[in-house]
């Protein structure tokens, strides 16, 4: 009320607002004062009608234009919100695309079907979703503006699927141009993801990687570059072995995308004796792998690999004439071995645990009968997978167990140990580079687990068409490709290890380890500027606090139009959206 009354005697006496400040012993106090001018005997005088500093900065803000002569009005009097659309996502994605070049890379001219597919692979980075629902979902954002398919439907995502999946060759042909040249790392792996429904006729039941037992599945290999960049993806039916798929990728490295040298990096089930037979019949083809744990064994009974040598070493180069013209470098981590230790003794003890129920079942009389006690012991032993551990003594009324501890004791000797097998010539790669190498197939892993999870949701795969479930899985492909990027323009503020350049010249034997920088961070959760640090998922829901206001004039007549508003970023958004133009292709 005294305010309104200082207002009408500031109308009366045509007064302004003065802001003075004054620092006292480091802190600044700001005061408001209304003040009068008028002359007197020919001076003019000021005179302070009120300090109406309590008011708060916003109300002596109106005070201020309202004495400047300006008209005030509440917006919600004058304008309202049609629609709010979130949009920092998509702005996020998009540019991201717009770096990468992505829609050139789809197809050269702009088309309604090359706006649907950019959509779909916006779509599986911001909120991955089914087909049918993607429409209903970004119908939520901008996306559909942005990319001029406001109108469309699933049947629409339909048909652009069908056009997508006859450019795949073409778009997985200039992602090599762009990432891969002549003797190259090609890095390879398979993985699996399971079906819901029971008609596609890839759907086959086989080795499954997602955990769900009697469920349909789908085969599908990752090609990538050295960095983890994914350049194809190939979809086989969900019973074909590993091993099976790897000179299919040979020939569509050489033939599709023309590449004539490489150095193909498989881990040691893709990569075994039969196919390493088959790449020697590809001239200019090399290959890097490691030895499965029985092959390790036979190097060290037939004294080649000597333990002992590790005692001032954890890596060493060996030759041995059962691979000939091939290199083998030894590895051992202590850590490791210790992990693996601790690992085994839980898994023996809980085992035995489990074991000792069943010989008090026996010893009760609640269990008899050689066949039913073998059953029982049998969905014990296999759980832990220790099995060749246990020595076990079943009767008709007795049962009793011991672990064997030499086997055991044999098995630990080995722990921590890995030999890296290659035909590279040691001119062109160290033993430290070959160890690296293959450590890279973690990159794939980490493809896989986003593709597999959340971030992309390859699976479940409802799709029935065999075409149709060829483009989904290229379609998360793409999509993991611009998701790559935006991980690696963000880094500064995501909890990853900016410090590259260490990571390249590590131990290659000693267990990854984050530098000081990025153990800050996980610690404080802030930035040294304290602003949040963010996962990926966290970072874009961050972004999608940006919206596009579609806004208009409350008293409209018919026909006129209306305008736009967006969200200013903050700080820490503005930050993020700059990172991402630093993005080239």
């Amino acid at each position: 009320m005294m305010g309104f009354y200082f207002f009408i005697m500031a109308l009366k006496m045509r007064a302004h607002v003065v802001t003075t400040s004054r620092t006292y012993k480091g802190k600044t106090y700001k005061s408001h004062l209304l003040r009068h001018s008028y002359r007197e005997d020919g001076k003019v005088k000021k005179k302070t009608i009120a300090n109406i500093t309590c008011l708060g900065d916003e109300v002596v803000e109106l005070i201020r234009q309202s004495l400047a002569g300006k008209q005030l009005y509440a917006a919600d009097e004058l304008f309202e919100v049609e629609q709010s659309l979130l949009h920092g996502q998509v702005k996020a994605v998009l540019a991201t695309m717009s770096r990468l070049g992505f829609e050139r890379m789809l197809a050269s001219r702009k088309s309604r079907m090359r706006s649907l597919a950019t959509a779909m692979v916006a779509a599986h980075v911001i909120e991955p979703d089914s087909k049918l629902a993607m429409p209903r979902w970004w119908s939520t954002t901008t996306l559909p503006q942005e990319l001029d398919i406001e109108d469309a439907d699933e049947d629409d995502l339909y048909e652009a699927m069908d056009w997508l999946s006859d450019r795949q060759p073409q778009i997985e042909q200039k992602l090599a141009q762009r990432h891969l040249s002549e003797g190259s790392f090609v890095l390879y792996d398979l993985t699996s993801s399971y079906f819901e429904g029971k008609t596609c006729p890839l759907a086959k039941l086989g080795h499954n990687r997602d955990g769900k037992k009697g469920k349909l599945q789908v085969n599908y290999g990752l090609v990538s570059d050295k960095q983890g960049r994914p350049i194809s993806v190939s979809v086989y039916e969900g019973n074909t072995g590993d091993t099976k798929t790897l000179l299919d990728q040979v020939d569509k490295v050489r033939e599709q995308f023309g590449i004539e040298k490489m150095v193909l990096v498989g881990d040691r089930g893709m990569i075994s004796q039969k196919q390493i037979d088959g790449i020697k019949g590809h001239k200019g083809v090399d290959w890097l792998t490691a030895l499965r744990t029985t092959a390790i064994r036979q190097l060290v009974d037939s004294g080649a690999l000597q333990m002992g040598l590790f005692d001032e070493r954890n890596i060493f180069e060996l030759r041995h004439e059962d691979y000939p013209g091939e290199r083998l470098v030894a590895c051992r981590n202590p850590e490791l071995a210790k992990l693996r230790e601790a690992k085994r003794r839980s898994l023996l003890n809980a085992t035995a645990a489990e074991l000792d129920k069943v010989k008090k079942m026996v010893t009760n009389g609640k269990l008899a009968g050689k066949d039913k006690i073998g059953v029982r012991v049998g969905r014990v032993i296999n759980k832990y997978k220790v099995a060749k551990h246990f020595d076990l003594t079943i009767r008709a009324k007795s049962f009793s167990y011991e672990i064997a501890e030499d086997r055991v004791e044999a098995e630990a000797a080995l722990d921590g140990v890995y030999v890296v097998r290659t035909s590279v010539k040691k001119k062109m790669m160290s033993k430290e580079e070959a160890v690296l190498s293959y450590k890279r197939l973690s990159e794939v892993e980490r493809a896989f687990r986003a593709l597999k999870s959340i971030d992309m949701l390859v699976r479940p795969i409802r799709h029935r068409v065999p075409c149709r479930v060829r483009t989904h899985i290229f379609i998360c492909m793409l999509a993991y490709y611009v998701r790559w990027h935006m991980m690696e323009a963000w880094r500064p503020l995501l909890f990853c290890d900016e410090d590259l350049e260490a990571k390249e010249h590590r131990d290659p034997v000693a267990r990854a380890r984050r530098s000081t920088s990025a153990h800050e961070k996980l610690a404080k959760r802030k930035l040294d500027d304290g602003t949040t640090v963010h996962s990926f998922r966290t970072l874009m829901a961050s972004l999608g606090t940006i919206v596009r206001n579609e806004c208009r004039r409350k008293q409209a007549t018919e026909g006129e139009g209306t305008f736009r508003m967006e969200t200013t970023p903050s700080t820490e958004q503005q930050r993020a959206l700059d990172l991402l133009m630093q993005i080239s292709a």
